[in-house]
């Protein structure tokens, strides 16, 4: 019995280490382990200048992203295309940079990025009719995907025949092919984003270099 009982006790200490080694080696494949060792030799006056600089950078971006607002005229002034709708122009995953200078009259043949009331996320489609009332001043659009049958008609709101230029998120200028698809993935699995984002923060704040 006694002999029985040690070869479990031994059995279980080893299924530890085992386990113990795994999640090491986890730690060890992801940085963790170094960056965990790095903050426990830090001193308070170092973690408060890490958590300084991972500040700086958030701001950072934020200021990158306010600017190019404010240069290019466009709220959202990059985006990914997440559909197929407008192949063969352009497919799922590429990045477009967008400008909307209010000056600038819209003109059939271009892409716009457009928002519709009730929808959350914005479309990408060529514009295919514009009127123009001279005595009003009011500019209607009309679009469609280049990839689809119909006009965009059944995507505008209820009720809505046409677009106009307050709809308009921005007129296309440049594109770089399947750079979004990281975006892309990380909107069809939100858990990934937020490990991502945290080991990002966490090598920020932990690592001393």
């Amino acid at each position: 019995t006694l002999s029985a009982m040690s070869a479990a006790t031994a059995t279980t200490a080893v299924e530890g280490a085992a386990s113990s080694k795994k999640s090491g080696g986890i730690m060890e494949m992801l940085g963790l382990s170094s960056m965990f060792g790095d903050f426990n030799r830090m001193s308070k006056r170092q973690i408060y200048n890490q958590v300084l600089n991972f500040a700086m950078i958030i701001l950072s971006a934020l200021m990158i992203w306010k600017g190019l607002m404010v240069v290019t005229g466009s709220e959202s002034p990059i985006v990914v295309v997440l559909s197929g709708s407008m192949e063969p122009c352009f497919y799922r995953g590429d990045l477009i940079f967008l400008t909307n200078y209010k000056d600038d009259p819209i003109r059939v043949g271009e892409v716009l990025v457009f928002k519709i009331n009730g929808r959350d996320i914005p479309i990408v489609h060529r514009v295919i009719r514009v009127h123009e009332n001279s005595t009003s001043g009011q500019t209607h659009i009309l679009t469609k995907g280049d990839n689809n049958n119909v006009d965009d008609r059944g995507l505008y709101a209820q009720g809505q025949m046409w677009l106009t230029p307050d709809d308009v998120i921005g007129r296309s200028r440049a594109w770089v092919p399947y750079v979004g698809m990281v975006t892309i993935v990380m909107n069809d699995y939100p858990q990934l984003k937020y490990v991502l984002l945290a080991v990002l923060g966490g090598y920020v704040l932990l690592h001393r270099e």
